[in-house]
């Protein structure tokens, strides 16, 4: 008995293990593992081959074991001015676009958490329904709407608003109202989930204390929704980064962004090693903010 008990434990335990194991295989199998092979390709140099790369480890005619690394990828990057403007543009465009998708969003998820239980139900439908349908399709939807003859110049000329078409498609306009909507999702939702949670007795009693209900939401609804806010601004502002989807088809040729640059890079001038570096260094200041949104994570959990 005492030894089916140690086999029923010993069982246990490994067990327990392996549930813990399966996340961080995940993680190793499809993040660290392609992270190093990028990192590997980024201090290589290009070559007219398959892969297009030089190795860094060969064998030297005196059958000696060289490692070549070329630093001039990463420098390349500061040499050139092409991609940092693309990566200020990208970092700027991802900024403002936060910014609008937290300005839309919020009350979205405002409204939607004062609703009550049936037209809650239906407005979270409501945002969820376009997960439904490809993104690219979707975004193929906004181009029939802004081009010369779509239906918002066909309508507001029926109307007598304007005269002539206007120029819509392929301008930062556009490029911005695609990434808002595609992104707007990923901001209702966290802050739903987080003002669904909140006491809106607080809020009543503030303001039996004297404050209007601007104040009551400054001092009171705006403070405890940060963890949402935050959690909102790191699912838009990194992904919105390196996008290359929208701008392609909605900001035209002329938005210069770091998606369109890695792409460029990897399939037009079939440059790994230099398109490795720009996505390493990407991913180097990507990382600390969702590191920091982590820590902010886990501060309110705690909380």
């Amino acid at each position: 008995m005492r030894r089916l008990l140690r086999r029923l434990e010993g069982t246990r335990v490994s067990s327990r293990g392996l549930v813990v194991a399966l996340p961080y295989l995940w993680l190793i199998a499809f993040f660290v593992a392609p992270f190093l092979i990028v990192l590997k390709i980024s201090f290589s140099h290009a070559a007219l081959a398959i892969p297009p790369y030089k190795p860094l480890v060969v064998w030297t005619s005196r059958s000696v074991l060289e490692i070549r690394l070329d630093l001039r990828n990463y420098l390349a990057m500061f040499a050139h001015r092409l991609y940092g403007d693309a990566f200020l543009n990208s970092l700027k465009v991802a900024f403002l676009s936060t910014v609008f998708s937290l300005a839309i969003g919020y009350p979205m998820a405002y409204g939607i958490a004062r609703a009550g239980a049936r037209a809650r139900n239906i407005l979270l439908l409501l945002v969820v329904l376009p997960f439904w349908t490809s993104q690219l399709l979707r975004i193929y939807a906004w181009v029939g709407l802004f081009k010369a003859n779509g239906l918002i110049n066909e309508t507001l000329i029926s109307l007598g608003v304007i005269h002539q078409p206007l120029t819509l498609l392929f301008t930062p306009f556009a490029m911005y109202v695609g990434i808002v909507y595609s992104y707007l999702p990923y901001v209702i939702l966290p802050l739903y989930a987080n003002l669904e949670k909140l006491d809106w007795q607080l809020v009543e009693a503030a303001q039996d204390l004297g404050c209007r209900p601007w104040q009551a939401f400054y001092k009171v609804t705006l403070p405890l929704s940060r963890n949402g806010i935050v959690a909102a601004s790191m699912l838009v502002f990194i992904p919105a980064t390196g996008e290359f989807v929208i701008p392609t088809l909605l900001g035209g040729p002329n938005s210069l962004m770091m998606g369109r640059i890695l792409w460029d890079e990897f399939f037009s001038n079939r440059d790994w090693p230099v398109a490795s570096a720009i996505a390493i260094v990407m991913l180097l200041v990507l990382v600390p903010c969702m590191m920091a949104y982590l820590r902010i994570q886990s501060r309110g959990s705690d909380s």
